[in-house]
This record gives structure tokens, sequence and C-alpha cells, in this order.
């Protein structure tokens, strides 16, 4: 399920975004018994249990309230989320400090990203191709693009790096929030799926190893696994951390090719 974000009033969203619950102490007469950030707040609770499928109804219910109250504070379903992801955005840190060079801020960063991801699983079906343009998204970015300004390389090359790291980050993680929920989704734990069809692929060709060595040897060289964590979540973060790791490597690269040029 893919969502994309702005769907609702241009200015109403970019208001509520921006402002907040601002616009509620204008309103004359006793205080509401509700708010935006309630609103908000319920509804990425009901986000983290049960995932995007959520309805306005469910909101209300978690608030105590009929889903037609919510609507006085919120236009609908569509600028909730996108209230919903710009706050959950306020989660990350806003800041890293350069202390000890960029790249231990950078790989900061994208632990914090990935640690989010798997708090809020959900977040990860809002499309990428049309951001929410909240203060909390701009933050996060920004916070990666000040770390990376610090390599001293050109706006126009940065403007790759930081795309690429936030879209690696992304991607790994999406790995991740797959396979937990497949499970629920197919009725089959992802153990029971790989050992079934991986019994199957080997009896039907007893050759797949020498037919693809070098998956084979990917496959057989890893890093050591955690017991805790299923396959394919292992297999997500080995590729996770190593692919980061390269990545990095790839920029410092760049800085150096910099620094060398006369």
């Amino acid at each position: 399920m893919v969502v994309y974000a702005g769907q609702g009033d241009p200015r109403r969203s970019i208001e509520l975004l921006w402002r907040g619950s601002v616009a509620e102490g204008v309103r004359p007469g006793p205080k509401p018994g509700l708010s935006v950030d309630a609103i908000v707040d319920a509804g990425i609770a009901v986000a983290d249990e049960h995932g995007m499928a959520f309805s306005m109804r469910a909101v209300g219910e978690r608030l105590g309230r009929t889903a037609m109250a919510l609507y006085t504070y919120v236009p609908g379903k569509n600028e909730l989320i996108d209230l919903m992801y710009d706050r959950t955005m306020a989660e990350l840190p806003s800041s890293y400090s350069l202390e000890d060079g960029w790249r231990p801020a950078v790989t900061q960063w994208a632990h914090d990203m990935w640690e989010f991801y798997g708090r809020h699983p959900w977040v990860l079906q809002v499309s990428q191709a049309r951001p929410v343009l909240g203060p909390h998204e701009f933050a996060v970015i920004e916070a990666l693009a000040r770390i990376l300004v610090s390599t001293g390389l050109p706006g126009r090359q940065l403007r790759g790096i930081v795309g690429a790291i936030n879209y690696f980050v992304r991607g790994a993680a999406q790995t991740v929030a797959e396979a937990r929920a497949a499970g629920g989704e197919t009725g089959e734990a992802d153990e029971e799926w790989w050992y079934a069809r991986s019994a199957v692929l080997l009896e039907i060709e007893p050759e797949l190893e020498k037919k693809f060595p070098m998956l084979h040897l990917l496959e057989n060289d890893r890093e050591p696994v955690d017991p805790e964590l299923p396959y394919l979540e292992n297999d997500a973060v080995e590729n996770f951390r190593g692919g980061l790791r390269v990545l990095l490597d790839g920029v410092e690269g760049a800085v150096g090719g910099a620094v060398a040029k006369p």
C-alpha cells in the first residue's frame, strides 16, 4: 500500500503542518475537549499498532469520540496522515556533533533513521515522490545535509550523496518492515516459508550451487548473525551495515579526490 502525501487542501494542510494547533487558539468560547495534537498522537498510536489501513473512526474511538468530532480539527484522513508523518519525524535529532568528524555523525544519523523506521513502519508507506513538506521532515534532511556540508564537497555533489544515503536507509528498513509483516499477512512464518521452499528447490535443482557459484559464495561468507532475529532480518541488518560502510567509503573517496585537486 502506497500513500501519497499532500492530497488534501494545500493551504489547510500547510497551515496545519507549520502552525500545528495555533489555529485552535482563535476559536471563541470554552477550551475545546480535543486538539489537533491529540488527534495526531492518537493517529500515530493506531498506525503503530494496525498499520496504514486505519480509519478516522478508529482514531476517534481511541479518543473516546466519534469520527465526525475529529473533522472540526483535521479535514480528513489525507491531512491527518501528513500530520502524523511529520510529527513522528520530531523524534529524530535536528543536529549532530561533528567533534569526531562527518563520518561518525552520518553513521549515527543513518542508525537513528533505521531505528525510527522500526518504531513506525507505516511511515515507509508514505511515498517519497511527493514530500509532506512539514517542518520536521525538512529538519531531518537538513541535519544530514549540515553534516555532509562539513566535508567541503560542492552542493551539486552533496545533493546526490544526501539522496543516496536517505534512499539506501529507507530501502533497507523497508525490507525489514515487510519481513515482519509477512507472517501476519500470509499466515506463514518467515522461517517456515524459507525452509519449505529451499528444501523443494534443492530437491528439484540439486546442482543449484554449481549453477550459481557467485550467489553461493555470497550466501556462505557472512558476518555473525543474531540468533534472536529471523533469517531475513539478519540478512537485512548485515546488508544495511555493510552497504552503509561502502557508501561512506565512496564519500570519503570523493572528499579525498576533491582535496587532491590543485
